[in-house]
């Protein structure tokens, strides 16, 4: 039985904040102004990573994690990440092969969890500082990808970029160490 809670329904509004997220961008131009639409949808982005961050906050704080929540955050996670990837594919804000990479990289290593834990050896795929920083880069790039023009001076655009390059080459360093962690398990 699905237990209801705080924490999972915000990952539950996470995931319903993805259609909105996505459709602002097919909007018709006359409807909204693609300035508008860039800051709309960075806001989205930028709440739905706050509720990322706050699920599990207050599962830990108030004692409410559950199977449902730890199997639902991360599916909400990468949901929302590829569909700000496939948006900025389509926009020309980013290189498609940066983005399968970093998607590519997320079904393989959720793969190999998954694969880990049935064999009983999750614990040598939990996530790793390394991990952490790759998230930490690419939620930072996401946002300047997205609002894209320039904000105060700064090139928002060309910073969101190079942070993406760094998250990208993160995400196979990262990949690298899980599988490495894998090792002895995937030669058995």
């Amino acid at each position: 039985m699905i237990h209801w809670n705080t924490p999972n329904s915000l990952t539950v509004l996470r995931i319903a904040m993805i259609p909105v997220f996505v459709g602002l961008f097919y909007l018709p131009s006359d409807m909204m102004p693609l300035e508008r639409v860039n800051l709309f949808a960075t806001v989205v982005f930028v709440l739905a990573a706050i509720t990322d961050w706050l699920d599990g906050y207050l599962a830990r704080r108030l004692n409410q994690t559950s199977q449902f929540g730890a199997f639902l955050d991360p599916v909400a996670d990468k949901l929302m990440v590829t569909a700000a990837l496939v948006v900025l594919v389509d926009f020309d804000r980013l290189d498609a092969v940066i983005a399968f990479i970093i998607i590519g990289r997320e079904i393989a290593i959720s793969a190999l969890r998954e694969w880990m834990a049935g064999v009983g050896a999750g614990g040598k795929v939990a996530v790793a500082t390394i991990g952490k920083i790759k998230t930490i880069a690419q939620m930072v790039a996401i946002p300047f990808l997205l609002f894209y023009q320039p904000l105060f001076g700064f090139n928002v655009a060309q910073i969101g970029t190079y942070l993406m390059v760094i998250a990208a080459i993160l995400t196979l360093v990262s990949m690298m160490y899980y599988l490495r962690a894998a090792k002895s398990q995937l030669r058995a």
